[in-house]
């Protein structure tokens, strides 16, 4: 009997598309940060060098943080927005409506675990919901894009001052 041929490529699932900017939309950079994981926080989002905020928490995660980041830009920033992120976490929950399947599931991951970070979570979904008005879109982080590297420095330092 002849040798099974090698499998040289793995079959995926093509990515979602990137979500389309709302009409009018402006863009806001988010990061997240943290001294340990757990460890001290922060979170930042800007719109541009004089448009910004930044906060943390005592005992945080990164992920955690990532979500506060853009729940807080989507907070503060009327109007349309397209929330630029290096968390895939946060991405993907409104690109490939993870969402939906949290809600579907009572607040519970494709594990049947509890989502992590509900407590964020289920009040960012529904401000994003209840606008309509907001996209997302990823950015590879640390990689030279001059809006990321600054939220990225703003959530460091808020973690630092926490």
């Amino acid at each position: 009997m002849p040798p099974r041929p090698r499998r040289t490529a793995t079959r995926t699932r093509p990515r979602p598309a990137d979500m389309v900017a709302p009409p009018g939309a402006v863009e806001v950079f988010t990061d997240g940060a943290c001294s340990g994981n757990p460890g001290p926080g922060g979170w930042a989002w800007a719109i541009d060098e004089e448009r910004y905020a930044a906060g943390g928490e005592a005992a945080s995660t990164n992920q955690r943080m990532e979500v506060r980041a853009a729940y807080e830009a989507v907070l503060a920033n009327p109007g349309p927005l397209v929330v630029v992120s290096d968390s895939t976490y946060v991405v993907n929950c409104f690109r490939d409506r993870w969402w939906a399947g949290w809600l579907q599931r009572g607040w519970t991951n494709s594990a049947r675990q509890p989502v992590a970070n509900r407590d964020l979570w289920e009040p960012f979904v529904e401000e994003v919901n209840a606008r309509g008005d907001v996209a997302f879109r990823w950015v590879k982080g640390h990689s030279g894009n001059r809006m990321n590297d600054l939220v990225d420095r703003l959530a460091v330092q808020a973690a630092k001052e926490v």
